[in-house]
């Protein structure tokens, strides 16, 4: 059996990033809206409050102090726990990029350019850019957690 220890650390980086984009092509296809269910404004917006959703921020780092000096941007990364029948409200990512990885239960999100639902499971990872604006809603009887990295330039948006 091969040991980790034991490969130089030159080549360590090489598989770490190996791995991740193994990781990415594999969940690439899962979860994304079919390319002809795709359309403009295919789902309204809705008025839902939160309902049954944990949103803790597990740590977060000024981007304007670091050498990328991105000014008044803030990369935090989070855990979502959302609750059977739990409901993440409708917002939208045109000024708040983030990367979504469900690492626990099943999700169905609503985009505002997806005709159909479209269900998240674990292992998938989820980008979120410009032009995203949707809601998501935990139909299952399983807890779902989600682990959220973004970057947003107004700390008091409280967005999921």
């Amino acid at each position: 059996m091969l040991s980790l220890s034991r490969l130089p650390h030159t080549i360590l980086p090489g598989l770490a990033i190996a791995g991740a984009l193994l990781v990415t092509a594999q969940s690439a296809s899962a979860g994304e809206c079919p390319a002809d269910k795709i359309k403009p404004n295919a789902q309204k917006m809705v008025d839902y409050k939160p309902v049954g959703v944990t949103d803790v921020t597990l740590g977060s780092i000024n981007l304007e102090k670091q050498p990328a000096n991105i000014k008044d941007r803030e990369l935090r990364f989070r855990k979502l726990t959302i609750e059977p029948g739990g409901i993440v409200p409708w917002h939208s990512h045109d000024d708040r990029p983030a990367l979504i990885f469900v690492q626990q239960g099943e999700i169905v999100e609503y985009a505002s350019n997806c005709i159909d639902p479209i269900v998240h499971k674990a292992g998938d990872l989820r980008a979120e850019v410009f032009g995203t604006s949707h809601w998501w809603k935990n139909l299952g009887k399983e807890t779902v957690i989600l682990y959220v990295g973004d970057v947003r330039r107004d700390p008091q948006d409280h967005n999921m």
